[in-house]
């Protein structure tokens, strides 16, 4: 990789063991220097490992991407970078990011200032993601000009996106309705990107509209679920003993309800 022109650092090798033990026949060079996109400080976007580089290449290929799977796996930073590197290639006129404003409820009238300032802190993830493509400079052209289109779920209704690319955030918590509301939106020379955890509901009665999906419509040319897991996870060495330790606690809290 340091012969191919690629910094290597301290995190790399250990993404490159965990690949390595998982799958050592995997060629870590397709992986790390698959660059998806450059930041405005130069750093580097590529993927960390064989899920990554198999999400990546989904929204390349695909209209429609279901990106799901745990805290810290990358599914939202690696939407925005491709949304962005597609605005800028001229593939797409905007990028519009969205997502259920679950936890505020009724209570989303009440929170002070536009609908901006009533939404922000519901996509501050996706707002920080492109921050850090672009820079703050970057982020207000792009906002100001009109490239970059912020709005909760509720208000794609009776839309049709044209040359747009959707990133929808969290969609763990929309409900059946508001998911197919969403994908029909989709317009002509548009792609969308659907994120979530399916464990990590706030949806009333648990009726998630992203649980049981791929049953549905995994078999439509154009649409592609990738499933990532804790393995995947490229955050802090912690996060990911974190989610393992979830995830065997409700293994057993299971077990003992069955």
């Amino acid at each position: 990789l340091i012969r191919q022109g690629h910094p290597v650092f301290t995190q790399d090798i250990a993404f490159g063991l965990k690949i390595l033990a998982s799958s050592p026949g995997a060629r870590l060079g397709e992986i790390f220097l698959d660059k998806v996109y450059i930041t405005s400080r130069n750093r580097v976007i590529s993927p960390k490992n064989i899920n990554q580089k198999g999400y990546i290449d989904a929204m390349r290929r695909n209209d429609i991407v279901f990106g799901i799977g745990p805290a810290g796996t990358g599914k939202s930073w690696l939407a925005v970078a491709m949304a962005v590197r597609a605005l800028q290639a001229g593939d797409v006129e905007r990028i519009i990011l969205t997502r259920p404003a679950v936890e505020a409820g009724e209570r989303l009238g009440f929170l002070p200032g536009d609908l901006m300032a009533k939404v922000d802190p519901y996509l501050r993830p996706l707002y920080d993601a492109l921050h850090d493509m672009v820079g703050a400079d970057g982020l207000d052209r792009l906002t100001d000009r009109g490239l970059v289109e912020v709005a909760p779920l509720a208000f794609m209704r009776g839309r049709t996106l044209n040359s747009s690319f959707i990133i929808l955030d969290e969609a763990q918590n929309t409900t059946p309705e508001q998911m197919k509301m969403f994908l029909t939106r989709i317009g002509f020379g548009s792609k969308a990107v659907v994120t979530g955890d399916v464990t990590q509901l706030d949806v009333q009665n648990n009726r998630s509209g992203l649980g049981g999906l791929e049953p549905i419509l995994g078999s439509i040319p154009g649409i592609s679920f990738i499933w990532l897991s804790a393995r995947d996870v490229v955050r802090h060495r912690i996060v990911q003993e974190i989610v393992d330790a979830y995830s065997r606690y409700l293994s057993v809290e299971a077990q003992i309800e069955e």
